[in-house]
């Protein structure tokens, strides 16, 4: 592929985010998008994710764009062209304290009053839900059956083939290893494999992107934390259909279609690791998680464990928008472990900001100056 040195726009990461940036940018009238992967599409944390998505939140902002990627989601297929592995079993969220199911019962009215139909089970109807669950200790539950998972995967690469065909340029194995900014405005990308000029860079560099914000002189609070996952061999269909998710009991668990069931939690200490190591505790701990909340998984095997990075921001909230002091400068990253669930509306959102400074659903709130203004959006209902 031969070397563009000019483009309207050069997004950093091909991840769900740069993929969904660069199609929606091209489908909405750009001609000349490029971007810039330093390994393969979805490789980071994207590919890495356990590709939950769901529009059960306890902020009205997660509500509203969480219901809108759910929206997206359930017709990608046809938009893209490309089957991206959606199954909508639902999540069912688990509550160990009265405290805790008291704020998902808040949380419940926000979301309905926004079009999303949660509601409260019973243990009965949580265990019809959820036929192999254990849940004696628990003391409530809400569920949303539109929530489910999509492919990682399969969805990027239908962005990826979808922005191709309206004529964006994916670069490969290209770093970028510098931006230019002059009088105040982004000039140019330096990559190893040569230079661009851009009037617009789009920072969707995942748990790298502190440090690609730096390169234009603007130091950004995130911070990319180390979480693993597992995934056991397949079997029958049928043992844990939703995702279950507790807050409190630190857990999100899920079966595929194709019988593997995958499950991870947060990690203690914070750890930042961009080797992505593995550690024998987080294989004990969930071991032990997973057998006794599903008693029939005791004797399936462990095909394999990884880790990805969650791309951390003080209030576990994304960044979005045009940095302040670099105009043509965007950011895209900072979302906490939910970059894929909400790749669809974001990419849709940074489209409509880069082409008309006004977006569908407004995202002035998740600029980076909140945080020194101290508007930190504290959402609860993170794992």
């Amino acid at each position: 592929m031969s070397w563009k040195t000019h483009a309207d726009a050069v997004i950093v990461g091909g991840g769900i985010q740069g993929c969904a940036i660069a199609y929606n940018l091209a489908k909405m009238g750009m001609k000349n998008v490029v971007v810039l992967e330093k390994n393969t599409v979805s490789s980071g944390s994207t590919g890495r994710c356990g590709a939950g998505i769901r529009a059960q939140w306890g902020t009205e902002m997660n509500c509203r764009l969480g219901g809108a990627a759910l929206d997206l989601f359930e017709q990608l297929n046809d938009e893209l062209g490309m089957d991206i592995g959606l199954n909508q079993c639902g999540y069912l969220m688990v509550a160990y304290k009265e405290s805790e199911y008291e704020r998902l019962r808040q949380s419940m009215v926000l979301q309905n009053s926004l079009g999303i139909k949660t509601r409260t089970v019973t243990k009965e109807e949580a265990y019809e839900i959820c036929p192999a669950l254990w849940a004696e200790d628990a003391v409530g539950f809400t569920f949303h059956q539109r929530d489910g998972h999509a492919d990682p995967f399969l969805t990027t690469f239908a962005y990826q083939e979808a922005a191709k065909r309206l004529g964006v340029v994916f670069h490969k194995f290209t770093e970028c290893t510098g931006i230019t900014v002059a009088n105040g405005r982004v000039t140019q990308v330096a990559t190893t494999k040569g230079t661009i000029d851009t009037p617009v860079v789009v920072d969707a560099a995942g748990p790298y992107s502190q440090h690609v914000s730096k390169m234009v002189g603007i130091e950004i609070p995130n911070f990319s934390e180390r979480h693993e996952i597992l995934i056991t061999e397949p079997v029958e269909f049928g043992v844990c259909p939703p995702m279950l998710m507790s807050f409190s009991g630190n857990y999100y668990i899920q079966q595929r279609p194709h019988g593997s069931i995958i499950g991870g939690c947060s990690p203690e200490g914070h750890p930042e690791d961009y080797e992505n190591k593995t550690t024998w505790n987080f294989l004990e701990h969930m071991s032990k998680t997973f057998t006794k909340l599903l008693p029939r998984t005791k004797g399936i095997r462990v095909v394999r464990q990884w880790s990805g990075m969650y791309n951390m921001t003080p209030d576990k909230q994304p960044i979005l928008g045009q940095a302040d002091e670099v105009k043509g400068f965007y950011y895209s990253c900072g979302f906490s472990g939910h970059g894929f669930m909400f790749g669809p509306i974001t990419g849709q959102l940074l489209a409509e900001d880069i082409l008309t400074g006004k977006t569908s659903i407004p995202i002035d709130m998740l600029h980076y100056r909140r945080f020194a203004k101290g508007e930190l959006i504290l959402e609860p209902a993170v794992v």
